[in-house]
C-alpha cells in the first residue's frame, strides 16, 4: 500500500490512485475530480463553553434568517405590511408577521416531568412518537409569541422553524393563518461540473459488531472499492468512484462497561478496513450517532488517534456531522440521520425524502436542535442554517434507499438521497456528478438474489 504525501484536502485534486485489473500486472487509474471540504463552521476545536443558555441560540438563527423570510414573504405576498408581534392590535388587520415555530405537545420529552415522575407526583409518559391530539404551535420573536389557529396543518411543523405568517389578529390574543412562507434554499453559485461520469459513493451504517456475517458483506464492500471484485469492465467502472463517503454510524450500537473492550476491537477492524479503502481511493468519514465522538450537534471528527493505520494516508478524511464539500463541481450537504429521525418523532414526517424537502424548505438543517435534538449552545452564530445551495442532499442510516430530484432557485436541480443502513441491507449509493442520477449497489453473499432486489428498488 502506498503513501500520499502533501495531499490538501481543500483545493483541486488530480492525484490518481492506481487499482488492479484482471489482466497481469495491469492496473486502472482512480479518476481524480477536484475537491473542497466547506465544513469548518462546524468546527468547534477553538473554543468551546457549554455553560450558555439556549436561547442566545434562537435568537440568533431568527436574526440570521428573518431578512430571508421577508424577502421570500415581500415576493409572494405583495403589498402586505410586516408587523412585529408587540405590534399586533384588532386595528391592524391583515398583515404578516415573522418568528420561530414552538410546537406545543404534550408528549414532548420535559425536564419538569422527570422530576415530577421522580417524586410520583405525575407519570412520565414513555412514547416514540410525540405527535398528539392536542398539539398546537406558538409564534415567538425576540419579545413575545402568540399561538397560531385557522388555516393551518401543524402536523408536519415542527419547533425551531423561522417562517413569516400571512393572516390577521383575532380574538383571545390568537392570530388567524390564512398562510405561511419559510426561507428557502439560498441561490445556486456557477461551480465548473465534470463533463464525464465520476461518482461518488456513499455508504452509512457499517455497525461493525462481532458478528461474521456483517463482517462477510463489508469485506465484498472493501473488494469491490479496491478492484478486487468483479470482471475487468467493472473494475474500470470502479475507477470512475471518485470519492467515498461514510455518514456515521460505523461501530455498533453497544452499550455499557462489558460492550467497551468489544468496541475499541471494533474500532481497530474499522482501522484497518479505512486504511485498505484510503489505499486506493479518497475517503471521508463523518461520525454518527453510535459512534465515538462527542454526543451532541454538531459532531466533531473522529479522532486521529482511534484510526492510527488510517490516518496515515492523507486521503484518509475525518470529518464532521454535518458535513459540508465540493466534489467534482457538486455542492453536498449530509447529516448521518440524527435530524431526520427527530423530526420524524415530532411530527407525522415517516418518509427520509420527505423530510429531506422540508429541510429544503425551511431552509435549516436541524430545526429541533437544541429543543429535542441535542446541540452545542451557540451565542452570536448559528451553523445549521443552510447557506449554501447543494446539488446533493443526503441522510445516513435510513431503513431502506431513497432517492428524489427536486427544483430549487431558476430551476437548480438537487438530488435528494436517503442512504440505507448498510449492516441490515447491505447496500450503498453511487452519485453520479455529471447526471445527480444515483445508482444503488448491493452485497451479499447471494448477490444473485440480492442484487435482483436492489434493482428492482433502484428501478421504483
Amino acid at each position: 500500500m502506498m503513501i500520499l504525501e502533501g495531499f490538501d484536502h481543500s483545493v483541486k485534486s488530480e492525484v490518481l490512485l492506481s487499482i488492479p485489473t484482471e489482466e497481469e500486472g495491469g492496473r486502472a487509474d482512480r479518476c481524480g475530480v477536484s475537491y473542497k471540504n466547506l465544513s469548518k463552521k462546524y468546527s468547534l476545536w477553538c473554543s468551546k463553553d457549554v455553560t450558555r443558555q439556549y436561547c442566545m441560540m434562537y435568537t440568533a438563527r431568527l436574526e440570521k434568517m428573518r431578512p430571508k423570510v421577508e424577502a421570500r414573504a415581500s415576493n409572494k405576498w405583495k403589498n402586505v405590511c410586516f408587523k412585529r408581534l408587540h405590534e399586533l392590535n384588532e386595528y391592524c388587520g391583515r398583515c404578516i408577521i415573522i418568528g420561530t415555530l414552538f410546537k406545543r405537545q404534550e408528549l414532548k420529552p420535559s425536564i419538569l416531568k422527570e422530576i415530577s415522575e421522580e417524586h410520583q407526583l405525575m407519570p412520565q409518559p414513555v412514547a416514540e412518537k410525540y405527535v398528539g391530539e392536542g398539539d398546537d404551535i406558538i409564534l415567538e420573536d425576540e419579545v413575545q409569541r402568540i399561538q397560531l389557529v385557522g388555516d393551518i396543518d401543524i402536523s408536519n411543523l415542527v419547533t425551531g422553524v423561522v417562517c413569516s405568517v400571512l393572516g390577521k389578529e383575532g380574538d383571545g390574543g390568537k392570530f388567524i393563518v390564512e398562510d405561511l412562507c419559510f426561507a428557502g434554499l439560498p441561490d445556486p453559485v456557477p461551480r465548473d461540473v465534470v463533463s464525464e461520469d465520476r461518482y461518488v459513493m456513499m455508504v452509512s451504517g457499517l455497525e461493525l459488531s462481532s458478528s461474521v456475517d456483517s463482517l462477510l458483506t463489508l469485506e465484498l464492500l472493501v473488494d469491490y472499492i479496491t478492484g478486487h471484485l468483479g470482471h475487468s469492465e467493472e473494475q474500470a467502472a470502479i475507477a470512475r468512484v471518485s470519492r467515498v463517503i461514510i455518514a456515521g454510524n460505523s461501530v455498533s450500537s453497544a452499550k455499557g462497561e462489558k460492550e467497551k473492550p468489544e468496541k475499541v476491537k471494533m474500532m481497530k477492524e474499522l482501522d484497518d478496513i479505512l486504511a485498505q479503502i484510503a489505499s486506493v481511493c479518497p475517503v471521508d468519514v463523518m461520525p454518527g450517532e453510535f459512534d465515538p465522538a462527542n454526543h451532541i450537534m454538531p459532531q466533531q471528527p473522529l479522532h486521529c488517534c482511534m484510526l492510527p493505520k488510517a490516518a496515515m494516508y492523507s486521503t484518509m478524511q475525518s470529518v464532521t456531522n454535518p458535513y459540508e464539500c465540493e466534489i467534482g463541481g457538486r455542492a453536498f450537504i449530509g447529516l448521518s440521520g440524527q435530524n431526520v429521525k427527530d423530526i420524524s418523532r415530532c411530527s407525522t414526517l415517516e418518509d427520509p425524502l420527505k423530510v429531506l424537502e422540508k429541510l429544503c424548505e425551511w431552509g435549516h438543517l436541524a430545526p429541533t436542535a437544541p429543543d429535542t435534538l441535542t446541540a452545542y449552545p451557540y451565542y452570536n452564530e448559528e451553523p445549521f442554517v443552510i447557506d449554501m445551495c447543494p446539488d446533493v442532499l443526503f441522510t445516513g442510516n435510513q431503513e431502506s434507499f431513497g432517492t428524489q430530484i427536486i427544483e430549487g432557485a431558476g430551476d437548480h436541480k438537487i438530488s435528494l438521497v436517503s442512504v440505507p443502513r448498510f449492516s441490515s441491507t447491505g447496500t450503498c449509493v453511487l452519485v453520479n456528478l455529471r447526471t445527480l442520477q444515483c445508482q444503488l449497489l448491493c452485497f451479499s453473499a447471494d448477490s444473485s438474489d440480492l442484487n435482483e432486489s436492489c434493482n428492482q428498488e433502484a428501478e421504483k
